[in-house]
């Protein structure tokens, strides 16, 4: 019995020392993973509450939008902008207000609302969209050069087509007849048989005569 006790005696000995030796490491660790979860905790929180938010005043934009309220449309897409940039709501508010600026004549703030979209969506599809809608304002405003700068920009390949058929317009207005039956043929070439908007682009194509 005494030499259980003994090696029991040595065994709280060594498990004394060890705790003496790497005692405050093992709390410091314990401490830095509680922080650690409560700040992840906390982050998830946070993203949560602001995108609930966020999410709120673009259901308020949207109305304004649909009732034609072109101050408080431009006061919340500021507010989504500057209050709630980092979420996906921003860009699409900027969007939608680019969509009411240009209903009421007011190009340059469009633009505007346009390219922060591009520059600041966090989904691929949302900057693809305002990319093209940037296009499309350039080339009412007769700035061929730009849109189609704005045309060259990374997309995903979903909206091939649409950037294709739209580098198709540009050139159409620009008369360079060649590089816009080849933007549609390009455009042709990545829509679906099934798809009924090749019949649109084949009629533009066509338009423009045989290849010479």
């Amino acid at each position: 019995m005494a030499v259980y006790d003994l090696e029991e005696q040595e065994q709280i000995d060594a498990l004394k020392a060890w705790w003496r030796q790497y005692g405050r490491l093992v709390i410091a660790a314990v401490i830095a993973f509680i922080v650690g979860v409560a700040g992840v905790q906390g982050w998830l929180y946070y993203k949560a509450q602001t995108a609930m938010k966020a999410s709120d005043v673009f259901a308020q934009l949207e109305e304004a939008v649909r009732v034609g309220d072109a101050k408080r449309t431009g006061d919340l897409a500021k507010q989504l902008v500057n209050d709630y940039a980092r979420t996906a709501y921003a860009a699409r508010g900027a969007l939608l207000a680019a969509k009411a600026s240009i209903e009421a004549g007011d190009a340059k703030g469009a633009e505007e609302q346009l390219r922060w979209a591009v520059d600041n969506a966090r989904d691929e599809p949302v900057r693809a969209l305002a990319n093209l809608r940037l296009a499309a304002l350039l080339l009412d405003g007769q700035r061929y050069d730009d849109a189609l700068k704005v045309l060259s920009a990374a997309h995903p390949e979903p909206f091939a087509a649409l950037f294709a058929d739209a580098r198709g317009d540009v050139y159409v207005a620009a008369g360079k007849t060649p590089e816009a039956r080849l933007a549609y043929q390009a455009a042709l070439d990545k829509l679906p048989k099934s798809n009924t908007y090749r019949n649109v682009v084949e009629v533009k194509r066509d338009a423009l005569g045989a290849a010479k």
